[in-house]
């Protein structure tokens, strides 16, 4: 693995205009490093009546074998993968092999095993988990397998500096970074009214709509918006309700 080319990397994404060329240069890296797939996803968060829920995620990027994103999927893998188990406690970089150890005799292990069989069938023999963390707890992760590779500390360490370099960056260009990070008060709880106006607002119903719906005034609903968003320490109301899905408290 070229370590320098890691390095560059790193100072690279900072220049780069736009996600897409973000994404072409980690490409370039990756491929270069010797892992044919990887995938770059964005963990969505859960309120806390959620947090018994599978982990969600949203993809950024990736590029995987062809059929195997629709083999997972139809035989809901996701389940019991236990990559994505092991990551949800995860607080460094594991290789694929470790997460496969620790629950060896689950209740699932046979069809953990054999899901490892169907991805070394299409490809991905082997590979690396790296958990992107923030002030939220586990944001996202970047997944690199392929053929089987050993790692030294220095490449791990490297590559967990580009996986959260890549994540921050990309979201950066989306506008999203600022509102991901932004803590929820758990001392501020919304009311109810606030949470039925919050609920209105996310449908795109204007304040004189809300103050109709809730047989309230103008002025009433304005008082209440502008409560939520020093609760959920908004700019505007587009960001509170984007804020207000993040948070698990829209659906």
């Amino acid at each position: 693995m070229n370590i320098n080319s890691l390095i560059q990397l790193l100072v690279i994404l900072e220049e780069c205009p736009d996600p897409d060329a973000v994404v072409t240069e980690l490409e370039q890296a990756l491929h270069g490093s010797g892992f044919e797939y990887y995938g770059l996803l964005r963990h969505l968060q859960q309120g806390p009546a959620q947090q018994n829920i599978e982990l969600r995620a949203a993809p950024l990027a990736g590029r995987w074998p062809e059929q195997w994103l629709q083999i997972y999927a139809a035989k809901k893998y996701v389940r019991i993968d236990p990559m994505v188990r092991f990551l949800a406690h995860a607080q460094r970089p594991f290789r694929w092999r470790e997460s496969m150890a620790a629950f060896d005799g689950d209740v699932h292990q046979r069809r953990m095993e054999q899901m490892m069989v169907d991805a070394f069938g299409h490809g991905l023999e082997d590979g690396y988990l790296f958990p992107i963390h923030g002030r939220n707890g586990i944001l996202g992760s970047l997944s690199l397998g392929g053929k089987p590779i050993d790692l030294s500390p220095v490449e791990i360490a490297l590559l967990e500096a580009v996986a959260r370099k890549t994540f921050w960056r990309l979201l950066d260009l989306k506008g999203e970074a600022e509102a991901l990070e932004t803590v929820l008060p758990t001392e501020t709880p919304l009311t109810r009214r606030e949470m039925e106006i919050l609920h209105y607002l996310a449908e795109g119903m204007t304040s004189m709509e809300i103050s109709k719906m809730l047989k309230i005034s103008n002025h009433t609903v304005d008082w209440y918006m502008n409560g939520l968003q020093a609760k959920l320490k908004a700019k505007n109301r587009q960001q509170a309700v984007a804020l207000a899905f993040r948070h698990g408290l829209l659906s």
